[in-house]
């Protein structure tokens, strides 16, 4: 909304009060900025007729252009080369593991008794500085057997008993979606369902890792191997997404000293700016049994090329300190990208991967992820899985489909809902091993 002077009316104020008037006209444009610089960015693309002409990269066509055939072509060259180029280009390169570690742990009963919540503090020692991590994790009480665990950035706040790890996709005094029982959501206990289905849930405090600002980021998992300030970093030193990701990787560290915890079995999750992270751990760590992307958007499981809701300068201009300097030089010039994310979900091959996307969320271009997951499907099947299972489209509302790469689009907007977490689980249950819960 503009603010005009004749919106204001100034000229009909006494002289007097003329400052007071010109000091909230400021203080209401400055509110409205910073309201649409949370949102939608009043230029981008929401219609699919406004798509432009793209040819998006061959995952198995390698640097010098020649076809990649079998398992050990992708595994021994291809895959390297595509993570190269994600690492220079897009994320920044990978953090080293910390010199030394410390944890401590402290745990008690909760949810009346039919949980356990851990709370554990993690002391990370590198070449050039320290930070801590706060992990807290929820695990069902008198689990026979070491648990599988999702496990992502800021998946429920901590501070709030029972954690929410996701709203209600069903809201009050609202119509209940089409497809959709209600009966079947847990709605405020999500996290007892998840729980019940005996998985462990825990969630990574981000600000010990690395803020998500642009003015502090780089204190914390980035003083490992760089100093806390921007001197002398280079065009593909890691942002804040690398620093997340690196952080699940430290998660999954805790979980393989803990006999509680099965660390063959943990799940990346994520959702929005958290999802991006989610994917990019798992194309790093190949101990990840699993990853789970709900709603990333641009930067994570939707293709840049498509230019349709959030592109790369929208997301450059504000989070700037998410991805590497290089990648700003796609900032509107996204064919000459030499990379898109269906090759990036391709890394994380042939490891199981869903992505989740909502109807009404265009910014994060559904569409767009539904079109990741396809691309990626050839390297999942030239590595012996069947991918989407045979999907070409995108499903009916709120409907599950593929096998090793899921995906769903549910109704509703941007969030991480109940409807989500039970598809997660359901999938779940299907690709990892039922040996580990």
């Amino acid at each position: 909304m503009a603010i005009s002077g004749n919106d204001l009316s100034l000229r009909t104020i006494s002289t007097l009060h003329t400052n007071h008037f010109l000091r909230t006209a400021m203080v209401l444009f400055v509110g409205l900025f910073m309201l649409f610089e949370e949102g939608d960015a009043a230029d981008a693309n929401k219609e699919e007729s406004k798509v432009p002409p793209y040819t998006l990269p061959d995952p198995l066509v390698n640097n010098a252009g020649q076809s990649v055939n079998t398992p050990e072509q992708w595994t021994n060259g291809r895959r390297d080369e595509l993570f190269q180029i994600f690492s220079d280009q897009v994320y920044g390169k990978s953090l080293a593991p910390p010199k030394a570690t410390k944890s401590t742990v402290h745990q008690r009963d909760a949810i009346g008794g039919k949980a356990i919540r851990k709370e554990v503090r993690l002391e990370f020692e590198g070449e050039t500085g320290q930070c801590l991590m706060d992990l807290t994790i929820y695990q069902p009480k008198n689990a026979a057997g070491p648990l599988p665990v999702f496990v992502g950035i800021h998946v429920f706040d901590k501070n709030h008993e029972p954690p929410l790890p996701g709203g209600r996709i069903v809201k009050e005094g609202k119509p209940i979606p089409e497809g959709i029982d209600p009966k079947l959501l847990p709605g405020a206990e999500t996290i007892q369902r998840i729980l019940e289905r005996g998985y462990a849930v825990a969630t990574i405090e981000p600000d010990g890792i690395s803020a998500d600002d642009a003015n502090t980021f780089l204190k914390g998992a980035l003083t490992i191997d760089w100093p806390a300030d921007k001197k002398g970093r280079t065009p593909n030193d890691p942002g804040a997404l690398s620093a997340w990701a690196w952080a699940i990787s430290r998660a999954v560290d805790y979980f393989a000293t803990d006999k509680d915890f099965d660390a063959t079995k943990v799940i990346a999750i994520g959702h929005s700016r958290r999802g991006k992270a989610a994917l990019w751990a798992g194309a790093n760590d190949a101990r990840l049994a699993a990853v789970i992307s709900n709603e990333s958007g641009c930067g994570g499981a939707a293709l840049s090329k498509r230019i349709f809701g959030e592109t790369v300068a929208h997301i450059n201009d504000r989070f700037p300190h998410w991805f590497c300097e290089n990648f700003r030089q796609y900032n509107n010039q996204e064919e000459k990208l030499p990379v898109d994310q269906h090759e990036l979900i391709a890394l994380i091959a042939p490891r199981p991967v869903y992505i989740g996307s909502a109807e009404q969320d265009l910014w994060a271009d559904p569409k767009g992820e539904f079109l990741s997951a396809l691309n990626a499907d050839p390297v999942y099947r030239l590595l012996g899985t069947r991918g989407l299972g045979g999907v070409k489209e995108m499903p009916p509302l709120n409907t599950s489909v593929g096998e090793t790469i899921g995906y769903h689009v549910r109704s509703g907007e941007h969030s991480l809902s109940d409807l989500d977490w039970m598809l997660y689980l359901d999938w779940a249950d299907r690709v990892i091993p039922k040996s580990a819960k």
